[in-house]
């Protein structure tokens, strides 16, 4: 079975064309800047040369317009296509078939998530009218997170705002900790049962996974909560919010903008918020950046403890993402930092680059450490080839 797998950020728009049975990718690519100038397709077949399309992108229907004709160039049969939606909330506790309701529920939810959900709302139309006979399936980064117990999930809020405005813990990046849990089980021969889930890039949040069954999750309401991130604040008092309005003068608008696209390793370090040009600057002696590398390994360590007690310890845990995946130095300074529990790593696996899970356990480690390259445009695949046949 043939899948396209939609992912639409607030101005990106990434695809994959893969075969769910083979994991084969026939093709793959981003249109970047939608809405900005200087927009630009970057798009490449068959695991050759990346090429760059330059054009006009205004707006998340036309960057799929032109994914829709770059892949018509190709000689491959698409038979069911998957929508990655950031926020499903109360409406999407699993994977759905896209109807006239479920696409409705989408918009109905987006004020959660509303950089995200109306763009893919906006494709799955363009999709619908495009390839009319080929199914949809919604599957929602929030979705795995439904099943964590109310004394995880629940706020302390009255009952009633609660009930009213569907206020919770909802999570994100659920499809990924789903796929990072099946590799790790798998790798592991199924001797996993207490997995901490790291998913380290610009956006960044933990997950404690018990045989399978979320436990909790460090993102909350929105995916604002838990780790410090690229341009996210991650967890702060709340009160702030508050403080800033009454004290600086913001509007709700704009302390909303600082704490999610100005803040995080952007701020602290003042150069960049890619973890890349932070560990760059920090080995040249900034000392913002070093800070910025110590405050993200720090608050990173501190909610792995959380996700350990929400399972009574934890024998496993695993680096996903960009940071986690390709960054030996941040993989090295959380770790040290649980050094009091007994977790080690080896230095020299864990300067290994690869593609491949791979064990990075250090000689008489409490814990397993793995680290486990994520794929969720697979785990949408198998969404949708289980919805769909």
């Amino acid at each position: 079975m043939n899948v396209l797998v939609i992912n639409a950020g607030s101005s990106s728009l990434k695809y994959q064309l893969l075969n769910v049975e083979t994991r084969e990718v026939y093709a793959k690519g981003n249109c970047e800047r939608i809405g900005i100038d200087g927009a630009f397709i970057g798009h490449e077949e068959m695991g050759g040369e990346k090429q760059k399309l330059v054009c006009e992108l205004p707006n998340h229907k036309v960057a799929a317009e032109h994914v829709f004709e770059i892949l018509s160039k190709l000689d491959v049969k698409i038979d069911g296509i998957g929508h990655r939606v950031v926020q499903g909330a109360w409406r999407f506790p699993e994977s759905k078939v896209v109807t006239d309701e479920t696409l409705g529920w989408v918009r109905e939810v987006a004020p959660l998530a509303p950089l995200h959900n109306y763009a893919e709302a906006d494709v799955i139309d363009e999709c619908r009218a495009r390839l009319p006979e080929v199914g949809n399936v919604v599957v929602a980064d929030s979705a795995f997170h439904m099943q964590i117990p109310e004394v995880a999930h629940r706020y302390a809020l009255p009952r009633d705002v609660v009930d009213k405005f569907h206020i919770r813990k909802y999570g994100a990046h659920g499809t990924s900790h789903r796929y990072i849990w099946r590799a790790t089980d798998h790798f592991t021969n199924h001797e996993t049962h207490k997995l901490v889930s790291c998913h380290l890039g610009s956006g960044a949040s933990l997950c404690a996974i018990q045989d399978g069954h979320d436990m909790d999750t460090t993102m909350g309401l929105t995916p604002l909560d838990g780790l410090i991130m690229g341009t996210r604040c991650g967890t702060i008092d709340p009160a702030t919010v508050c403080y800033l309005e009454r004290e600086g003068g913001y509007t709700a608008d704009e302390v909303d903008t600082m704490m999610n696209k100005q803040s995080g390793l952007l701020a602290v370090s003042g150069v960049s918020s890619d973890s890349r040009d932070i560990e760059e600057k920090a080995d040249a002696g900034d000392a913002n950046c070093k800070l910025a590398l110590e405050m993200f390994s720090y608050r990173a360590a501190q909610l792995i403890c959380e996700m350990a007690q929400a399972m009574e310890g934890f024998d496993t845990m695993a680096f996903s993402a960009g940071i986690g995946e390709n960054s030996a130095t941040n993989r090295a300074n959380i770790v040290r930092r649980l050094g009091w529990l007994g977790v080690k790593i080896d230095d020299e696996k864990n300067s290994v680059r690869s593609d491949e899970v791979r064990d990075i356990t250090g000689e008489g480690s409490s814990v397993r450490v793995l680290v486990v390259p994520t794929d969720e445009e697979y785990m949408i695949a198998l969404d949708v080839k289980d919805l769909l046949g």
